[in-house]
């Protein structure tokens, strides 16, 4: 069977590898005579699963023993409200950057369980960007810091992180293990699994371990990271096939040869795209070159009705999820860890001769 490119931002393209290991072991785990959707969540085959995952994570993003890796659900959402209901206590301020769609929504969640100030904002600004280092004025003994490392939407990226005193929290759905970073800055990192991880289904929380004896005792023991924590994320039926999955694909990541080998053909599949963004007057790239993802890609063609005609066409000749998030329109490639090379190419030849036969 013949596979497309997939440039969807979200449940994105998984490694072809993974995806065929996945369905060879789908009906008849191991021998096990079941597949590992059917067992249980206690049983030393799961227990395995779930070990090696956490274990990888911890390898992948070379993490002391001071950060505990938490499998939760809800998605990213789910964290907008369970970060400040955990680490803002009465009376406290939590600095948020908005830095668009995602930083904002993050910013109205948590502006219903407390207080926030929102220390830059450039959310609604084009061409788009996150905040520059000089816009951040903290607040005097903050609760945490909030970022979101990736816009998904505009296509901004925070190229480096603020030094902050209070705890760093992010958000990094969208570029988690697609480049090098230091852990120790962060008080809390979490991801929604279906960008760089695997399919959507569970949350990936990477929490420093003191910060969860902040939790208020007003908050319910299922939002509280302590509860998970204590519990090795079994405090209920832990979403075990996508947390398979992650394993998979974790697995995968360190046999490419870890986050920095990925990094650098991320970097390559990023400007060689941009590079054919910028040598034709017929694309226009959205977000400023400074702040420009690495994840995903955003420009525009000279009219709304070529934009739907490049899609189309795209699609037809095996390039599909190009459409831009219908909130800004455009084109959006995402292009994470699991895209390879030869889509990116595709692409760029793709735009070459549509622009060439429209422009």
């Amino acid at each position: 069977m013949q596979r497309i490119f997939n440039f969807s931002a979200g449940p994105s393209t998984l490694p072809t590898d993974v995806l065929i290991e996945a369905q060879a072991e789908l009906v008849n785990y191991k021998g096990l005579g079941l597949s590992i959707m059917e067992d249980s969540h206690r049983s030393k085959a799961y227990d395995a699963i779930h070990h090696e995952a956490m274990d990888n994570l911890r390898a992948l993003l070379n993490l002391s023993t001071e950060y505990e890796v938490l499998f939760l659900t809800g998605g990213a959402t789910g964290q907008f409200a369970m970060v400040p209901l955990n680490l803002l206590g009465p009376g406290q301020t939590a600095d948020y950057t908005n830095s668009g769609a995602w930083a904002a929504k993050a910013i109205k969640e948590a502006q219903v369980i407390g207080k926030v100030n929102v220390i830059a904002n450039c959310g609604k600004e084009i061409p788009t960007r996150v905040p520059r280092m000089e816009e951040l004025t903290f607040t005097p003994d903050a609760a945490y810091v909030h970022i979101t490392s990736n816009e998904t939407i505009s296509g901004a990226q925070w190229p480096s992180f603020p030094e902050t005193k209070a705890p760093l929290v992010a958000d990094m759905s969208s570029d988690i293990l697609s480049r090098p970073i230091d852990v120790s800055p962060f008080g809390l990192i979490y991801a929604g699994a279906q960008k760089n991880l695997g399919p959507a289904g569970v949350t990936v929380v990477i929490l420093r371990k003191d910060l969860a004896e902040r939790v208020p005792d007003s908050v319910p023991l299922f939002y509280r990271y302590k509860t998970h924590m204590e519990a090795n994320s079994l405090y209920n039926t832990p979403p075990c096939f996508p947390i398979y999955m992650l394993a998979l694909v974790t697995r995968w990541l360190r046999a490419q040869g870890g986050v920095e080998a990925m990094a650098a053909v991320n970097r390559r599949k990023a400007d060689k795209l941009y590079e054919a963004i910028d040598a034709s007057e017929f694309y226009q790239g959205t977000a400023l070159p400074e702040f420009r993802s690495t994840m995903n890609v955003t420009f525009r063609l000279p009219s709304e009705e070529l934009e739907a005609r490049f899609v189309k066409e795209a699609a037809q000749q095996g390039m599909s999820g190009l459409k831009g998030h219908r909130s800004v329109g455009g084109i959006r490639a995402s292009i994470y860890n699991a895209m390879p090379e030869a889509g990116v190419d595709a692409l760029i030849n793709f735009m070459q001769a549509f622009a060439k036969d429209n422009g």
